[in-house]
């Protein structure tokens, strides 16, 4: 007696793995970004808030490191996008393609960053003296400057922008528990306005008030990344009938 495979069975199957598969991509991608972007903090540490770093003995290799995850960091905020795009693009093709397109420039803006705090590793040289120091100096804390506000831009507006696109989107596909893209239409509006307000001096980067703000955006990429990687997609409309 022979068995045969239905093809709608098959097909239906392969489309399951085909979900299954880009959920957890873009999932693990999604932790990545956190796997990779915290610890890069504390390493910054000296080249950040040491204004003689560049004349100073220095930390290279701790810095290298520091950028290298920042890098990693870049590169697995645009293959989050780029993971969900075929999916999201059946809710609604220009969210979706918006979506892409903000975190290649949040991506851009991280790399403009690591790129300063590099520049700065190059020009060290801790033997300088008198007016070379000090032009050593204003150099390195230019540059520490351009990092802050690639900070502000990247991981802040766009990190928002971000949350704008996406989280409607998985709250109407109801591809998540909606609960999770819930943080992110709350978070993203305090993070817009937390930015704002620190690039007009309101208050700083790091104040309480600016980690106040952030909370929700945070878990939001969290619950949202590990739902994804160790749940995958809900059945939803856009996927079971697609």
């Amino acid at each position: 007696m022979t068995t045969t495979v239905r093809p709608t069975t098959a097909v239906s199957t392969s489309r399951q793995s085909f979900y299954r598969k880009t959920a957890l991509v873009a999932g693990g991608l999604y932790l990545l970004t956190f796997a990779s972007s915290i610890p890069a903090v504390p390493l910054l540490d000296p080249v950040l808030n040491n204004p003689d770093y560049i004349i100073s003995a220095g930390a290279d290799t701790r810095v290298l490191f520091a950028c290298l995850l920042d890098f990693i960091n870049a590169l697995a905020a645009i293959g989050t996008a780029v993971a969900l795009f075929p999916v999201l693009k059946r809710q609604s093709e220009g969210l979706a393609l918006g979506f892409v397109t903000t975190r290649l420039l949040e991506a851009a803006v991280i790399v403009i960053g690591i790129v300063s705090l590099l520049s700065i590793v190059t020009l060290r040289q801790p033997g300088a003296t008198g007016a070379e120091a000090d032009s050593l100096v204003i150099a390195g804390q230019s540059l520490v400057a351009v990092r802050d506000w690639t900070l502000l831009l990247g991981p802040g507006f766009m990190a928002a922008m971000n949350a704008l696109l996406l989280a409607p989107l998985m709250y109407k596909s109801g591809l998540v528990p909606r609960l999770i893209p819930t943080l992110g239409l709350i978070g993203a509006p305090l993070l817009l306005a937390s930015s704002i307000a620190t690039l007009f001096g309101a208050f700083g980067q790091f104040s309480p008030v600016a980690m106040v703000l952030v909370v929700p955006i945070f878990f939001w990429e969290l619950s949202l990344g590990t739902w994804l990687a160790v749940k995958g997609f809900k059945p939803s409309p856009i996927i079971d009938h697609a």
